[in-house]
């Protein structure tokens, strides 16, 4: 299992929250995160590795 942080995106691009999560690979952090997406982008993150950013106005996801 790896440790994987979900950003919860404010404004100005600013973190608001975190969610430590550990999953077994990329493919399960990402369906994870993609769960916490509401009116904030998120951002998911592996250490100092960004994954990716689920952007919450329309509805996309940007592979970092």
């Amino acid at each position: 299992m790896a440790a994987y942080q979900a950003y919860i995106v404010g404004m100005h691009s600013r973190s608001i929250g975190m969610v430590r999560m550990d999953c077994d690979d990329d493919d399960k952090a990402i369906e994870s995160a993609s769960r916490l997406v509401d009116s904030h982008d998120v951002e998911l993150w592996q250490m100092d590795r960004p994954v990716v950013r689920f952007e919450a106005a329309s509805k996309q996801m940007f592979r970092k």
